[in-house]
């Protein structure tokens, strides 16, 4: 306990004395805002696919934005984040002649990552609602696209919050590789403060500590919106 406590002691210097904090500061404020907007940029990219690939094909337009659409989830399901955070930072920037910050940068990439998966989420959501809906909708006048965004598309989205819930834990925990392109996260942050400490065991403990929290804050917030979305249902 003697060594374990000096171990302690010398994190608390450098967290505090040495501004170590302000490391971890910004790490977590980057963390939150690369998943919280990835996750945003998901649900709007990912229902827009989801409605591609349950709409029926008629038109050769649709056929080939649906093979696209299948490129695109086969694509960003199929290669590693990294791959795509990194292709994306020296690859596609500077083809494109574009600058961004390695934060947006990650914020992009986890947003059109996670929309591949979203859009297979909410693909299954869509066709878990019941078909008699859509039906109705149309029965009484209302075009397939009005009656999918104002009938169905609701309906799907209360089916998903759980899945939705776990791709933003999942959002949060993979974070942590957003140091290849030069962003600080908490991963980095606690690295930072281990490499000036010389020891790694309690950083690395505190920041195991804060995603954990950080994952028990997403669940217990899931479970409110289910819960107030089950109310709302039997109000109805």
């Amino acid at each position: 306990m003697g060594n374990f406590g000096k171990k302690v002691e010398t994190f608390i210097n450098v967290f505090v004395d040495a501004g170590g904090y302000k490391t971890v500061t910004t790490g977590l404020k980057n963390t939150l805002i690369i998943a919280i907007l990835g996750l945003v940029i998901g649900i709007v990219i990912g229902i827009l696919i989801a409605t591609v690939r349950v709409t029926p094909k008629k038109r050769g337009f649709m056929k080939i934005l649906d093979s696209f659409c299948s490129f695109y989830v086969g694509f960003f399901r199929g290669t590693p984040i990294v791959v795509q955070l990194l292709l994306f930072y020296y690859v596609m920037l500077p083809i494109l002649g574009l600058r961004m910050s390695s934060v947006s940068v990650a914020v992009c990439v986890f947003g059109l990552n996670s929309a591949a998966y979203i859009s297979e989420i909410m693909r299954g959501g869509i066709l878990s609602v019941d078909p008699g809906q859509m039906e109705g909708g149309r029965s009484v006048g209302l075009s397939y696209g009005t009656t999918m965004m104002k009938i169905i598309i609701p309906q799907a989205i209360k089916n998903i919050i759980p899945s939705l819930g776990n791709e933003f834990i999942a959002l949060i925990k993979e974070t942590s590789v957003v140091s290849f392109v030069g962003a600080t996260d908490l991963y980095v942050a606690f690295n930072y403060i281990g490499s000036n400490s010389y020891e790694f065991m309690v950083p690395y403990l505190v920041m195991a500590l804060i995603y954990i929290v950080l994952v028990f804050a997403i669940s217990m917030l899931i479970k409110v919106v289910e819960r107030s979305l089950r109310k709302s249902d039997k109000s109805l």
